[in-house]
């Protein structure tokens, strides 16, 4: 397999770096913790380096992928197994929930590796459209970084926080650029999203999240200034109850302070 991948034309459109590790692709097994009687959803198969082993847990595992040069690869495996599907087509602009619909399941899992120029549109969608049990990702090590960072760093913005909102993250393990076929300019990591079940409430979370944006629009800048069309006075209150005011960046604030705010603000108090 590794002598064909290298003779395969990869597309720098696609962002196509094929992992080819055997061991990275353990961990990811691995660290997945796959149940029984699950969906699995791959996205991003390539040349199915990782799928068949997705496909050996005897879970139904259906793969979208965009490229159908691919097919001379993927179509083996869904010749060979009955519980493999693979979909030509561009996850982003697919209807997921038409294909959910045949089959049953007790848990979803969401597998994939994100081409680095797409990795926020793809997270948006998985949680915004699916929000599965699960969600093992590999991406750029940057932006893992900015996924799970906390208050009072560099990388803490709006995206941590949309987040950590729905899912608890954790590292499974740091992948070498030298792990892939071609190789890519940088190191990538991989990510687990376990479902939090709803820790954080919030009665409207668009408007929560839209505040969140809000905040954090221009980075450099306070609160003051980021939030004008909200009820500052309101805003300044909570603040001074955990000691802080408008002078403070929205980095500042953990989720859970960020929760309460919005909390407040649409209180009667």
């Amino acid at each position: 397999m590794v002598g064909k991948m290298e003779r395969f034309r990869h597309k720098k459109s696609l962002g196509q770096n094929f992992l080819n590790d055997k061991n990275i692709l353990n961990k990811i097994l691995v660290g997945t913790c796959i149940d029984p009687n699950s969906l699995i959803i791959e996205i991003g198969p390539g040349s199915g380096a990782l799928t068949e082993k997705l496909i050996e847990t005897n879970n139904n595992v259906l793969a979208f992928e965009i490229d159908t040069r691919l097919d001379i690869y993927l179509n083996k495996l869904e010749e060979k197994y009955s519980n493999f599907r693979v979909i030509y087509t561009d996850f982003l602009k697919a209807n997921i929930n038409e294909y959910l619909s045949k089959y049953e399941y007790s848990k979803l899992y969401v597998v994939a590796n994100i081409p680095y120029y797409i990795t926020s549109a793809i997270i948006n969608k998985v949680i915004d459209k699916l929000r599965p049990d699960c969600f093992t990702v590999m991406i750029q090590k940057e932006v893992g970084s900015r996924l799970m960072a906390k208050p009072n760093t560099r990388d803490y913005n709006s995206l941590s926080l949309y987040c950590q909102f729905y899912y608890d993250i954790s590292k499974i393990c740091d992948v070498s650029k030298n792990c892939f076929i071609p190789k890519p300019d940088v190191d990538s990591v991989v990510l687990k999203f376990n479902k939090n079940d709803n820790k954080f409430k919030v009665a409207d979370e668009n408007e929560f999240f839209s505040l969140v944006k809000s905040a954090f629009k221009q980075k450099r800048k306070n609160l003051r200034n980021n939030l004008k069309q909200y009820d500052l006075n309101k805003i300044d209150t909570f603040l001074n109850s955990i000691c802080k005011n408008l002078s403070y960046r929205a980095e500042q604030l953990s989720l859970d302070e960020f929760v309460s705010l919005y909390n407040f603000l649409n209180s009667e108090n």
